[in-house]
């Protein structure tokens, strides 16, 4: 295992819990790419992503927003006493339901900054990606904040894709779509997603 110091892009290391927590490295001598644009009175807040995949439909779980029908990726902050594989799976049940998972791992790290649109706020963070393959698509009662008005919806990495990059014009999507395409990537490597081409 091997750390990277965080004040290289920037941002302070503020305990070793974040230390040990956020600047694990699958590869430490890749670098930690950047995205997004960078906003004034930016909020900090880490946390992470899944990319949740179903073998059997071949599709991508993703919340369906009810104000303009725009997908999101199942994601949040991850508090500091949290692991981070924890705190990411506990967001995905928390906002799909899915539980039953077959196989999970880290395939990226990002620091980004973007507006939640949610919360209507400007935000910057480092963010963990999860790879998570179903066993089954069981479902518990969803948790949804107040403010969190999606429901789960299954897409192509296609169609996913497309909807991330037509509603990008801000920028805010930009480490959604590095993700998406690292994720598609593992999961044909590893033999789940027999049937996307992005």
């Amino acid at each position: 295992m091997a750390f990277v110091p965080c004040f290289q892009h920037g941002y302070p290391i503020v305990s070793n819990v974040f230390l040990t927590r956020y600047t694990y490295r699958m590869n430490p001598t890749d670098p930690i790419p950047e995205f997004g644009i960078k906003r004034e009175n930016e909020e900090r807040r880490d946390g992470g992503v899944g990319i949740v995949f179903d073998p059997n439909t071949q599709k991508y779980a993703v919340g369906l927003q009810e104000d303009n029908g725009s997908y999101r990726l199942f994601s949040g902050g991850v508090s500091a006493d949290e692991n981070i594989k924890e705190g990411v799976l506990r967001e995905v049940t928390e906002e799909s339901g899915l539980y039953d998972f077959a196989h999970v791992e880290m395939i990226g790290q990002a620091y980004t900054h973007y507006y939640n649109s949610l919360r209507k706020v400007n935000r910057v963070a480092f963010a963990t990606c999860l790879l998570v393959i179903l066993k089954s698509t069981d479902l518990k009662k969803v948790e949804l904040e107040a403010h969190e008005k999606f429901s789960l919806a299954w897409v192509t990495a296609e169609e996913l894709m497309k909807d991330l990059e037509l509603h990008n014009e801000s920028k805010d999507n930009d480490h959604w779509i590095y993700f998406l395409k690292k994720g598609v990537s593992r999961a044909r490597e590893l033999g789940y997603d027999t049937s996307s081409a992005i």
